[in-house]
């Protein structure tokens, strides 16, 4: 049977798992997910892959779409508030999150709730809630003794949210809860939370964080993640950019499996094509590859280029096509891309933000090393 502790950092209290894991009933293991972004990516994948783990032996897996507390906002790992979506941006990632989770799930086999079920609690209901503990435990988490060290504010909603999450551990009679190693604050309130409404307290799990190419935390709020439903040709782009001191993390942790003593590049190859697979398909998975040699390695246009209209007017403003037509995030994303020369036009380096409609009627545009569009003349 495969260890279910193999690469956690956490497994607390020491000694409890096994002693669940050797009872006769299956284990009621939970992981909860805020939909504050549009995708699950590959940083999820980590505790997703452990869970599906514990699927797999047997147990009762609980995914929990955050959907109440993602209004709240978590404040694990965070120097400021978290800015708070709208109630249609949350519904709209909810709707697209258990359909990202399934490519790692078995879908007949997962117990999927969203938290809004429980925590829409009547007013004697949260005050019952907010009696289990006090304003001086809350404040012992990490994230806020910094805030505070620094004058940073904390907002009182933020103090609620490890009750809250808490608090879906007691709804949802979970055994194992399992997060990130930045949930473990939360992962032990609720522990408390549990035993105070009269519940054996949950085993608490936590597994690594990813670095990505920046170095830092992959995170949906900086942009520097690989997403799981995102086009294969950008995933395997993106997991080339990564640097190769993080192979064997990325082998351990997302592959599961030690990483090949080969060339470095051979490994990076390997493990592109594995997260375009698990997620699109073999198939998929070649043709990224083969999209990557053209278009990067060798300098040349993909196969197929896609094709857009013009909008009306003349001169055109470049920052707003690259917006619309190549997903850069905003017109200050896209001017600084264009300052940077990273914005080309039949090949060669666009240097003008407002362009004569003529230079882009028939050409190809390239934004960055991947991303091209051809503009047919009307």
């Amino acid at each position: 049977m495969p260890d279910l502790t193999q690469n956690a950092v956490d497994v607390l209290p020491e000694g409890r798992l096994a002693e669940q894991l050797a009872g006769s009933r299956p284990l009621r293991v939970k992981l909860g997910i805020d939909p504050t972004t549009a995708d699950i990516h590959l940083g999820h994948t980590v505790v997703l892959g452990k869970l599906a783990e514990f699927q797999r032996q047997g147990h009762t897996v609980v995914l929990i779409i955050g959907d109440f507390t993602a209004r709240v906002g978590d404040p694990s790992g965070r120097s400021t508030t978290r800015p708070l979506p709208s109630e249609e941006e949350i519904e709209a990632n909810a709707a697209t999150y258990q359909e990202q989770a399934f490519k790692l799930l078995d879908r007949e086999r997962t117990e999927v709730r969203r938290n809004s079920e429980w925590l829409r609690m009547e007013p004697e209901a949260l005050l019952g809630l907010l009696a289990q503990t006090t304003v001086a435990r809350l404040l012992e988490r990490d994230d806020f003794q910094k805030r505070l060290a620094e004058s940073r504010p904390i907002a009182a909603l933020e103090l609620l949210y490890p009750l809250l999450q808490g608090y879906d551990s007691v709804a949802v009679e979970a055994d194992v809860e399992l997060g990130g190693t930045d949930q473990l604050y939360n992962l032990l309130t609720g522990r408390d939370v549990m035993e105070a409404y009269g519940l054996e307290p949950q085993v608490v799990l936590t597994t690594p964080l990813i670095d990505s190419w920046d170095g830092t935390k992959m995170s949906g709020s900086k942009g520097n993640y690989i997403a799981l439903s995102e086009d294969p040709n950008e995933q395997f782009g993106k997991t080339m950019r990564l640097p190769d001191e993080l192979l064997e993390t990325y082998y351990r942790l997302v592959m599961e499996q030690e990483a090949p003593s080969t060339d470095p590049l051979e490994a990076k190859l390997a493990l592109a094509r594995f997260i375009v697979e698990r997620a699109h398909g073999p198939e998929a998975a070649a043709q990224a590859e083969q999209h990557f040699t053209r278009v990067v390695r060798e300098g040349e246009a993909p196969a197929d280029v896609p094709e857009a209209q013009l909008p009306a007017g003349d001169p055109l403003h470049l920052p707003a096509l690259l917006v619309e037509h190549f997903g850069v995030g905003s017109t200050s994303e896209a001017r600084r891309l264009i300052s940077q020369g990273g914005v080309k036009i039949d090949g060669e380096p666009a240097t003008e933000i407002d362009v004569p409609r003529a230079r882009l009627e028939g050409a190809l545009v390239q934004a960055g090393k991947r991303r091209f569009m051809r503009f047919p003349a009307a």
